[in-house]
């Protein structure tokens, strides 16, 4: 089944945010991850200011909902601004759907990471559709459990 949930991206309160909404939803936090835990790959390391940010973070609201999110870093950082700063995230139950829902609806928008198997084992992408719309479309053959 295809879900759509929202995505927040915070400037540096990321587990500040998350930790209240828990309060008020309840539930537990199934991962948190840190930049300070990202695979370098041979790249450049995390600049030391971002390491403690969060990478991503989830709190299930219901059977159906994820609410997720992260602290913008590195350089992404100059993009953030309040008020703009979330994603609708497609979760497919395919590769295939993954594809098909990336390239229709990127057409004619910005591709910011082409879709491309991931360290966390995602199938993932992001981009900005013609209307300004940020998202990210990805694909797990193996899910968290809810």
């Amino acid at each position: 089944m295809t879900t759509v949930n929202v995505y927040l991206t915070f400037n540096g309160n990321c587990l500040e945010a998350f930790n209240f909404y828990k309060s008020v939803f309840g539930g537990e936090f199934p991962y948190v991850g840190y930049y300070k835990d990202m695979p370098t790959d041979g790249g450049k390391p995390v600049a030391s200011e971002d390491a403690e940010k969060i990478m991503h973070i989830s709190l299930p609201i219901s059977q159906e909902t994820m609410l997720m999110g992260s602290d913008t870093g590195g350089e992404w950082t100059s993009g953030f601004a309040q008020g703009n700063n979330f994603s609708l995230s497609i979760n497919t139950d395919s590769k295939e759907s993954a594809d098909r829902l990336f390239n229709g609806l990127s057409a004619g928008g910005k591709v910011t990471m082409p879709m491309s198997n991931t360290f966390w084992g995602d199938y993932f992408g992001m981009f900005t559709d013609q209307f300004g719309i940020s998202w990210m479309v990805s694909f797990n053959e193996k899910p968290m459990e809810k």
